[in-house]
């Protein structure tokens, strides 16, 4: 462990004291945000700032880390742990999560839903720490928010997410509907979508685009796109737009749940989840990131134009992911969360092998 960071983070864990220290994608940067006692900080009106760490159920408040000390430091690929073992698959019966897309796609079809996204849980032992799965992950996954989350009051987060929930510098944000999943194969090479996967992107999309069309303004939709993260591709489109600054709240939450975690339409989908998943999701499918921190611009790109680059101005930006490709970790337990959405074209068993293609991503990173 030889990042002063890495070992800033050690000292916390030992401590009992919350933190979260985290790569952004296609970064070679980590960055910590520490606080200096146990108090459970709480969101309430998204004018706060710190590192954010929300749940998936809306009726819970989304949790503040503090930034009473902040670090980050530069890394390179190379130097960090990357021990490499032979993943041993874990082998569970599904015929529970068979059963439960079935009922799904019996309510899709009785028009009672458009698509609904159901996940599970597994159960692994697990010899690795906390900052050796860390390091792994910041390895193995380039193009992913990579973090390690820490409150003693709550218990410790590892994950690898390459979704954005949001991205905003002052009044514009971006944000992006992800569907889809393959497993790569080199051999052949990009991607080819079937029904299905195009369907369950395009609802997304659509869904978000509806839900933002009263709360911002310029709003464009981009181009459908594959991108790849780790082992698996997936269907992207990203969104942007301009908002009121003060209305930040109110773009999070038209947003969270999106249908690709949760389904269409929200409160229906999210019904039939509380009452057919039968275990607590927790912070799986919620969304972590920064939050209102200050960021300081210059006014000119332009290398010749001095006079400019002397003025500069301080923006807050937020920057948050939803948590997918996520894990529990108490001590020798991880507990793994993994999901796919659901549509009337869906396969049940073909469900279950995509929920086990996604466990892959923390599954590699676990085992000595």
């Amino acid at each position: 462990m030889a990042y002063p960071i890495l070992k800033r983070a050690q000292g916390q864990l030992e401590q009992g004291l919350p933190f979260v220290i985290y790569k952004k994608p296609k970064e070679f940067e980590i960055k910590g945000v520490f606080q200096r006692d146990t108090q459970l900080h709480s969101v309430t009106d998204f004018t706060e700032s710190g590192f954010v760490f929300a749940p998936f159920d809306t009726v819970q408040s989304p949790i503040l880390i503090q930034c009473d000390e902040v670090l980050s430091e530069v890394f390179g690929t190379g130097n960090m742990s990357t021990t490499k073992t032979p993943l041993k698959k874990e082998v569970g019966a599904s015929e529970s999560y068979e059963r439960m897309v079935s009922r799904a796609i019996e309510a899709i079809k009785s028009g009672q839903l458009e698509k609904v996204v159901l996940s599970r849980k597994k159960e692994v032992r697990v010899v690795a720490s906390a900052l050796a799965i860390f390091q792994r992950l910041v390895h193995a996954y380039e193009n992913a928010l990579c973090y390690l989350w820490h409150h003693p009051k709550i218990g410790t987060w590892l994950g690898a997410t390459p979704e954005i929930l949001l991205k905003s510098r002052g009044n514009s944000f971006v944000t992006m509907s992800l569907a889809g999943t393959q497993m790569v194969r080199e051999e052949v090479g990009m991607p080819k979508w079937g029904k299905k996967e195009l369907h369950e992107q395009q609802l997304v999309t659509d869904y978000i685009a509806t839900a933002l069309q009263d709360t911002t303004t310029d709003l464009k939709i981009g181009d459908l796109e594959s991108v790849r993260a780790g082992q698996l591709w997936h269907l992207r489109t990203k969104i942007s737009g301009r908002f009121e600054r003060e209305k930040l709240s109110t773009l999070i939450r038209a947003l969270h749940p999106t249908p690709a975690v949760c389904g269409i339409p929200t409160e229906r989908a999210k019904k039939f989840i509380l009452e057919n998943e039968h275990y607590d999701r927790m912070f799986y499918t919620g969304y972590l990131g920064e939050l209102n921190l200050k960021n300081e611009v210059e006014r000119s790109t332009n290398p010749r134009n001095t006079e400019q680059k002397a003025y500069r101005s301080v923006l807050e930006s937020t920057e948050l992911f939803v948590n997918l490709r996520c894990m529990q970790l108490d001590g020798t337990a991880a507990s793994i969360f993994v999901g796919g959405g659901i549509t009337s074209d869906s396969d049940p068993w073909k469900e279950w092998e995509e929920t086990e293609n996604k466990s892959q991503t923390i599954l590699k990173v676990l085992l000595d």
